[in-house]
């Protein structure tokens, strides 16, 4: 016996120690590209747009995804940078952080029209929940600007040539409120398990949240897991299940492979839609084909591995377009949320955000104004409501 336990204390001693998990690439920040910039038919001729995106985790590398969803031609990026930023709200660089991205080792990239590209990795040190600048410079004509339209803060520009190496902020005297071809960040690491994605409308896109505060309720789930998973925001203001809308984007149902499956790392959806299917006009009374939408997105995210969270639509009660009529859709369809068994789980936002004494009006203390959209604590209570476990 004595022989038996020595053996066995010989072979615990020269056992090789526990393999950690190969890097790899994990989606940190995402804004899914929702239509054309209007009046941009020869594009952005010698602009520098300076992007500052949100990164939800962190990494020792970083790489970037470029989006020519809406083109209608070819546009050349005639060079990319990335660079952590020196403050909340500045085009200013962090001093020593500005890298230039390369393209299968090209400076330039030509994205064909309605194609995205995304570049090689670069070496920065990018902490979890900072904003990063994206830097983009289009020398010639290029077509429609491809956008994303609701970013709740400010980016930059210059139409005065190539800037993208610059840390200093003076040539960037322009402002906008768009985000300007960028639609996705990766980091790479070995610890993190993957990246959620939040499939939805303003309320995920987060309308009318605290201008430049980050406070969408995928941001505020970001900080609850930001050491384990990345957040992506695929939520575009108006956007429906059934109909296309504009500068809204395509219908989720259309967009899902771009801005959901295809997403680096992603592990698991949060499916919250439906709401602009009942109040927009035309308005879809038939409860039917909303959920026939929900299974077909809860079937193709199963096929390609993903855990599927369906969540319930929220109040509407007061706003302009509410009716008992369409309210019935509403209840009809979280009904079926909250006891199909095509979702993995279900974050039940409506239980969270209704008002009990007026359960088809949201909370009082949540409602922003204008009885549609929380405000930054209704945000709140729907990032904590998500449970930690189902992602």
């Amino acid at each position: 016996m004595t022989r038996f336990l020595l053996a066995v204390a010989l072979l615990v001693a020269v056992a090789p120690p526990a393999q950690a998990a190969p890097p790899r690439w994990v989606g940190t920040w995402a804004a899914a590209p929702s239509s054309a910039v209007p009046g941009t038919d020869n594009g952005y001729v010698n602009y520098t747009i300076r992007n500052i995106v949100h990164v939800s985790a962190g990494g020792k590398e970083v790489r970037v995804r470029l989006s020519n969803a809406f083109g209608r031609t070819p546009v050349l990026f005639g060079q990319v940078t990335v660079a952590r930023a020196a403050g909340p709200d500045t085009p200013l660089a962090l001093p020593g952080t500005v890298r230039t991205l390369t393209f299968g080792g090209s400076q330039a990239i030509t994205a064909p029209a309605g194609a995205d590209v995304i570049s090689d990795g670069v070496a920065l040190t990018v902490p979890a929940d900072s904003d990063l600048l994206v830097s983009v410079y289009t020398p010639e004509p290029g077509g429609p600007v491809t956008h994303h339209d609701l970013t709740m803060q400010n980016s930059y520009f210059t139409r005065e040539g190539n800037h993208t190496t610059d840390e200093s902020a003076l040539a960037f005297r322009e402002r906008t409120t768009n985000w300007h071809y960028v639609s996705g960040v990766d980091v790479r690491s070995s610890t993190l398990q993957g990246s959620v994605v939040a499939l939805g409308d303003s309320i995920t896109d987060g309308a009318n949240s605290t201008f430049g505060a980050n406070l969408r309720w995928p941001d505020q789930l970001a900080d609850r897991v930001n050491t384990r998973l990345g957040v992506l925001n695929a939520g575009i203001s108006g956007n429906r299940l059934l109909l296309d809308g504009g500068g809204a984007g395509v219908n989720a149902q259309a967009r899902l492979n771009r801005d959901v499956l295809t997403q680096s790392g992603v592990r698991t959806v949060i499916v919250f839609e439906g709401i602009n299917d009942i109040q927009q006009t035309p308005h879809q009374t038939d409860p039917a084909k909303i959920i026939a939408a929900l299974q077909q997105i809860a079937a193709r995210s199963h096929d390609r591995g993903l855990r599927v969270v369906g969540a319930t639509i929220t109040p509407f009660k007061g706003w302009n377009s509410y009716t008992e009529e369409l309210e019935q859709v509403r209840q009809s369809v979280n009904a079926f949320i909250r006891t199909s068994r095509d979702f993995d789980a279900v974050v039940d936002f409506d239980q969270v955000i209704r008002d009990p004494a007026d359960p088809q009006r949201i909370r009082p203390d949540y409602d922003e104004g204008d009885h549609l959209h929380p405000g930054d604590k209704g945000f709140e209570a729907m990032a904590k409501a998500v449970k930690l476990a189902t992602l």
